[in-house]
């Protein structure tokens, strides 16, 4: 894996025609660490989780991984049924940009993420269309079923999943410490950041700031 920071190019509608066959799936929470994603991948329930989950259709390990940054901003908010806490929601309109993970994977293995992230079964191939032609595709109102396509990356886009409201129109909650560690370690091996560049990062987004200190977060560590 690369630690040098790749930058994704804008990314302009319908530009790769539809269906492509890989996409880049930007993890901005917990999946930054590539073996939280495993368990979305292959099923289980990861440390620290109270959740289950069923797996994807192909559960073969992505084909490429890069560290990237994403136009827009990471906070916390509303409470996780899985872990407690915050969750991790990306405002693509919000001002500066955010760390983030780009795994190349099949547009299959895409849609079953994206569906146990929306407590759906996986097993259908989402309709990528809209997201595609307009950047941005609701699928339902709830927590992760807004779809967003940032940029592209040698070729094929961008994608990754959020909620539909914008950063400022909830309140933020700060995340638990199992979810946080699984982010703060995963900028460690996504990003090679340092520690206390981690604990700074994390505790200044919306959200954090409202239970956790820099120095809480490096303990974390």
């Amino acid at each position: 894996m690369s630690t040098d920071v790749r930058r994704i190019e804008g990314w302009r509608p319908g530009v790769a025609g539809l269906g492509p066959e890989y996409v880049w799936y930007a993890a901005y929470g917990s999946n930054l660490h590539h073996t939280r994603l495993g368990f979305y991948l292959r099923g289980g329930k990861p440390t620290g989780g109270r959740r289950t989950y069923p797996g994807c259709r192909e559960p073969r390990d992505p084909v490429r991984t890069e560290p990237i940054m994403l136009p827009g901003q990471v906070y916390f908010a509303l409470e996780s049924p899985a872990w407690t806490g915050g969750m991790a929601f990306y405002d693509p309109d919000a001002c500066g940009v955010t760390p983030a993970r780009a795994y190349l994977i099949s547009a299959r293995q895409f849609s079953d993420i994206a569906a146990q992230e929306m407590h759906r079964p996986p097993g259908a191939d989402l309709d990528l269309t809209a997201v595609l032609g307009e950047g941005r595709a609701e699928m339902g109102r709830g927590c992760y079923e807004t779809l967003v396509c940032p940029g592209s990356l040698d070729g094929c886009p961008v994608l990754t999943f959020t909620a539909p409201w914008g950063m400022d129109e909830v309140p933020g909650n700060a995340p638990g410490a199992a979810y946080l560690r699984w982010l703060a370690t995963g900028l460690q091996v996504s990003h090679a950041w340092s520690t206390a560049r981690i604990a700074v990062h994390l505790a200044h987004l919306p959200g954090a700031a409202l239970r956790w200190t820099a120095a809480e977060i490096a303990t974390l560590l």
